[in-house]
């Protein structure tokens, strides 16, 4: 029998079962995840993009 992962919670850092029986994962609770999508929603976080050449070329045209 297979033992199920354990993963830490991004918002706590509490270990969580990673099964399907847990609709939060990967977070332990509605409350980390509702913490988490807040961050998102106040642009706490961000993903890193950065441009090419060509694009540079492009926004210079308009």
């Amino acid at each position: 029998m297979k033992l199920p992962a354990i993963v830490k919670c991004p918002t706590c850092q509490a270990p969580v079962e990673w099964v399907p029986a847990n609709s939060y994962r990967p977070f332990c609770s509605e409350r980390c995840r509702l913490i988490d999508l807040g961050q998102w929603a106040n642009e706490a976080y961000s993903v890193p993009v950065t441009s090419s050449p060509d694009q540079d070329a492009d926004s210079s045209l308009s």
